[in-house]
């Protein structure tokens, strides 16, 4: 479990998190989302120490995260940044892989056959030989995605992984991370832009200008139209979709809560009129 209580961080005199209170239960899928400069991705990297907690606290599985027990912690987290560039250190997509692991005192065979296997899951065998720098855009994510999976870790935050790619590659990422939620106890956090794929989580932190506005799970967002519109300039398609249909999807037990679903619900609805 993750525990944030009374955070605070700033930046030259710049309040960028204020006073955040929130809790994530082990094994759940959290997406937080909200504009430019609402402080996500800054509460990302304080999660995972790469800033420091200034004012208030976070507990990770009952430890404190303090400079002390950094390590600790850091051995149970794992990151995906925006720009998997940023994550590579090897000549070639195996020794990225196994870069993590070879802090572990782990034998050579058990670390061939750990990255043997999340390389297969992943579907990337066949990179493993190839310098990152001559991959795609979501080959190189994939790479990223599986030197923090080879890791087991219990925790993994996206944050805005799919910055760099395109649709086809945002696509391939979606589908992953909600693999790996379904197949693994593991907590995610995504941080993202994209209500369709922030609806997919368990649950939705929705921040803005540092501050949380709302945390609940994703249709009790979609039925908050005034919320909502209160929030943005434009809402998006899909929500715009669901209010004018609303009175046919509450007929239903669980409303379809991402577009695939919408569009088969939309099908059936035109062969109703």
């Amino acid at each position: 479990m993750i525990v944030v209580e009374n955070l605070y961080f700033s930046y030259k005199d710049v309040e960028i998190l204020q006073n955040l209170n929130f809790c994530i239960n082990s094994g759940k899928w959290i997406s937080i989302i909200g504009g430019n400069g609402s402080g996500k991705s800054t509460l990302a990297r304080i999660l995972v120490g790469l800033l420091p907690i200034l004012k208030g606290k976070v507990i990770i599985d009952n430890i404190v995260l303090t400079e002390e027990n950094l390590f600790l912690l850091r051995a149970r987290m794992g990151i995906i940044f925006q720009n998997p560039d940023y994550q590579f250190i090897g000549c070639d997509v195996k020794h990225d892989i196994a870069f993590g692991l070879e802090n572990q005192n782990l034998s050579r065979e058990v670390m061939e056959k750990k990255i043997f296997n999340i390389a297969q899951k992943l579907n990337i065998l066949h990179l493993l030989d190839c310098n990152p720098q001559e991959l795609s855009g979501g080959q190189k994510q994939l790479v990223a995605i599986a030197s923090v999976l080879v890791m087991e870790p219990k925790i993994i935050i996206f944050d805005e992984p799919t910055s760099f790619l395109d649709p086809q590659g945002t696509q391939e990422i979606y589908n992953l991370i909600e693999d790996i939620h379904q197949n693994n106890n593991i907590t995610l956090i995504t941080i993202t832009h994209d209500w369709e794929f922030a609806f997919r989580s368990d649950e939705i932190i929705f921040l803005q200008k540092g501050n949380l506005l709302k945390k609940d799970i994703p249709i009790n967002f979609m039925k908050d139209e005034i919320f909502l519109k209160n929030n943005f300039i434009h809402l998006p398609l899909f929500l715009k979709l669901y209010y004018r249909l609303q009175q046919d999807f509450n007929r239903l037990s669980k409303p379809p809560i991402i577009l695939s679903k919408l569009k088969d619900f939309l099908w059936q609805y035109n062969l109703k009129m």
